[in-house]
C-alpha cells in the first residue's frame, strides 16, 4: 500500500544544509499498522509529511495505493490526498465549530452535498463513540475526546490510508490506551492501512505489525515487530525490555534469551538447570503483551565460560528461544 524508495529530504537554509531524510526505504503492506520510533529530530515528522507530499523530498520513490505521488499533475495529486487521511499530535480543531461541524468541514472542501454530507458525519461520529457530543464545541470536550473528533476527521473521505502525527503524544496513559484500541478496531473494521510516528514503545507494543527504528534521518532497524523482537542485538527488543547492563564474571556466561507465544509458558530455566545439573543465574527480565502474544526476555547467568556452555545454549535454541550471548560477536552467538 505505501512503498517509499531511497527517499532524501534536505532543508537548507543561510548557505546551511540540513538532511532530514536520509536514503529511507519503506514497504508497508495493505491493513498493517507500521510505527516509526525515534527521538525528536530523528526525521520522523519530515518522513510522514513527504508521504502525502505536505513536504516534497529532494529525491526518491513514492508510491501510495499504486500511484507515483510524485508523477501526478496538482489535480491528480489532490484527488490522491483525499485518500489519505491524517491526524495530528494536538488535534487542530477549529474552536468556533461544533464538533459536527469540524468532522464536516473536509467533506464541504470536496463539496460534498448537505444532505449526504449530514449522514456522512453521523456515520463519522458514531464510530468514533462521540455521537453524544456532536453539538459540542472543542473547549467543552476531554483531550481524548479531541483526538477522536480529529480520527474521525481523517476518515472522512473514505481514506484507504491514514497517517499519525504522534497522535497519543499530549495524551495520559488510559486516553493513549483507548485511542490506541480505537486505531486498531478501525484499522481491522475498515481496513485501513496506518502508518504512524512515535516515541513511545508503548504504541508499538499495542498494535504495531511493523516498526522501524529512525536516528539521524536514516533507518537503524525495520522489519515486522516480531522478527525484530527475535533479532539478536536488536534495538527494539533492547527498548521493550530494558535490562540491567551486561557485565559477565570471568568464568561464567552471560545471555539474554527471548520468548514468544507458546514457549513464553515453557518452564525453560528449570529444564535447563535439570538437564545439565547447574544452577542459573537469572540477572533480570520482563513479560510484555506485544501484538496479542506474550513475549519476553530473560537474562541469565551460567557457570563457565560460553565455549563450556555450547551444549547448554543449543539446548535452549532448540527450543525455539532467541538466544543472544553477551561478550561475543553476533555472529559466534548465532552458532
Amino acid at each position: 500500500m505505501i512503498q517509499i524508495d531511497k527517499l532524501r529530504k534536505v532543508y537548507r537554509s543561510r548557505g546551511r544544509a540540513v538532511t532530514a531524510v536520509d536514503d529511507v526505504d519503506l514497504t508497508v503492506g495493505e491493513g498493517e499498522i507500521f510505527g516509526v520510533l525515534g527521538r525528536s529530530g530523528a526525521g520522523k515528522s519530515t518522513l510522514l509529511r513527504c508521504v502525502n507530499l505536505l513536504e516534497r523530498p529532494d529525491s526518491g520513490r513514492i508510491e501510495v495505493d499504486g500511484q507515483d505521488l510524485l508523477a501526478l499533475s496538482g489535480g491528480e495529486l489532490r484527488r490522491a490526498r483525499q485518500r489519505i487521511g491524517m491526524i495530528h499530535q494536538h488535534f487542530g480543531l477549529l474552536s468556533s465549530r461544533t464538533v459536527a461541524g469540524n468532522v464536516a468541514f473536509p467533506l464541504e472542501v470536496m463539496g460534498v452535498p448537505r444532505g449526504e454530507r449530514a449522514a456522512r458525519v453521523a456515520e463519522l461520529l458514531d464510530l468514533v463513540g462521540l455521537t453524544d457530543h456532536a453539538r459540542a464545541y472543542p473547549a467543552q470536550i476531554s483531550g481524548g475526546q479531541k483526538q477522536r473528533v480529529g480520527i474521525a476527521r481523517a476518515l472522512a473521505g473514505r481514506p484507504k490510508v491514514l497517517l499519525s502525527d504522534e497522535a497519543t503524544s499530549a495524551l495520559d496513559p488510559e486516553t493513549t490506551a483507548s485511542i490506541l484500541e480505537l486505531l486498531r478496531d478501525l484499522n481491522r473494521r475498515l481496513g485501513l492501512t496506518v502508518l504512524l510516528i512515535t516515541h513511545e514503545m508503548d504504541v508499538v507494543k499495542r498494535i504495531c505489525d511493523g516498526a522501524a527504528i529512525m536516528r539521524d534521518g536514516r533507518f537503524v532497524e525495520s522489519g515486522p515487530v516480531r522478527d525484530l523482537l527475535l533479532r539478536p542485538g536488536s534495538e527494539l527488543a533492547r527498548d521493550l525490555f530494558p535490562l540491567p547492563a551486561p557485565d559477565p564474571r570471568p568464568g561464567t556466561t552471560v545471555a539474554d534469551v527471548t520468548f514468544e507465544g507458546d514457549s513464553a509458558d515453557r518452564p525453560f530455566v528449570s529444564s535447563l538447570a535439570r538437564t545439565y545439573a547447574i544452577d542459573v543465574n537469572i540477572l533480570g527480565g520482563a513479560v510484555e503483551e506485544v501484538g496479542g502474544t506474550r513475549v519476553g526476555r530473560l537474562r541469565v547467568e551460567l557457570p563457565g565460560d560460553p565455549e563450556t556452555n555450547a551444549a547448554q545454549l543449543a539446548h535452549l535454541r532448540d527450543a525455539g528461544l532467541t538466544v543472544e550471548v553477551h561478550g561475543r560477536s553476533e555472529v559466534e552467538a548465532a552458532r
